[in-house]
């Protein structure tokens, strides 16, 4: 029987699919519950504890609504670089040694790629990596898988479209991975020097994924069934000049919208910046917050389950 109870949740190709269906079902599960304005106490008297050494909202605030939502209460360390004793030199090992003691369950975001794992070889309670620098953010994979499903009926032989930072971008990382199971086709739009890392596509491929690279948002969009869009994140650029003169790539508006196929989903793992025009919000298609509201179901669903409450 498959199960997640005690597991760290890494990176999004840790997943098989037998794993995913579990967590994509949860997630049906609660949101049944939910919306029929049901309640949920599977974890009465567990402890989350969120450590974010890199600003967040959605990350942090759905993680926290989740464990609520659940019956559990929460330790939050909402500015931990500066806060708590990474001040004064503590290590992540160590600072996972002593949160055992203090919660249940605990998620982790960080600039650095690999802190999660550090964190979880020193707890023993299971750790769920919130985003390590440009590296992975599985939980917001999750989430966006779970949002194509519902919006579209299926997550099979579905052409998606990713644009922005491909390079920095830890969610089109860790998503893309996880579409790969699906029968993806993929469409990667990116300025080169915001290109996908080559092992990412490089191991697409070698798993039979249909992967097209271009600079041209505009010459496939048409046949794009999903538009997954990033903004360029000016706090990875050591260089202000580059990010200067990247930003503004890519521009989702009514006037692109007129060549896109008309059941277009249009998402984004938010903050946007100026990649999605505020116009397109009126759009049917326009999936982004729900797509954030969703992260509180798939959230609920991983708690529950590495925890052995479902």
């Amino acid at each position: 029987m498959t199960n997640l109870v005690g597991k760290d949740i890494l990176a999004a190709d840790q997943f098989n699919m037998a794993e995913l269906e579990l967590i994509l079902q949860t997630a049906r599960q609660f949101d049944t519950i939910s919306s029929a304005g049901g309640t949920l106490d599977l974890m009465r008297n567990m402890i989350l504890a969120t450590l974010f050494y890199e600003p967040s909202t959605r990350t942090r605030l759905s993680f926290e609504s989740a464990i609520l939502r659940l019956g559990g209460s929460v330790l939050s360390v909402a500015e931990a670089k500066t806060s708590s004793s990474a001040a004064k030199g503590e290590t992540l090992y160590d600072t996972g040694k002593m949160i055992e003691g203090y919660a249940h369950v605990a998620v982790i975001r960080h600039p650095i790629v690999g802190s999660a794992r550090e964190l979880a070889d020193g707890a023993s309670i299971p750790v769920i990596n919130g985003g390590d620098g440009a590296g992975q953010h599985p939980s917001q994979a999750l989430l966006d898988l779970y949002t194509i499903q519902k919006e579209k009926g299926r997550l099979e032989e579905l052409t998606v479209t990713l644009v922005g930072d491909l390079r920095y971008g830890r969610t089109v990382h860790s998503l893309a991975p996880l579409l790969q199971h699906f029968g993806t086709r993929f469409n990667f739009v990116a300025p080169s020097e915001l290109a996908m890392p080559a092992e990412i596509t490089a191991g697409l491929r070698a798993k039979g994924a249909e992967v097209t690279e271009t600079s041209d948002l505009a010459a496939v969009i048409g046949q794009t069934d999903v538009l997954y869009v990033t903004r360029i994140q000016k706090e990875r650029f050591a260089d202000p000049a580059q990010y200067e003169a990247l930003k503004g790539a890519y521009v989702v508006n009514n006037a692109l919208l007129q060549q896109a196929k008309p059941d277009l989903t249009i998402m984004h793992p938010l903050p946007r910046v100026d990649e999605i025009a505020k116009e397109v919000d009126a759009y049917e298609g326009a999936a982004y917050f729900r797509q954030a509201a969703n992260g509180v179901l798939v959230r609920m669903a991983l708690l529950a389950l590495v925890t052995g409450k479902i």
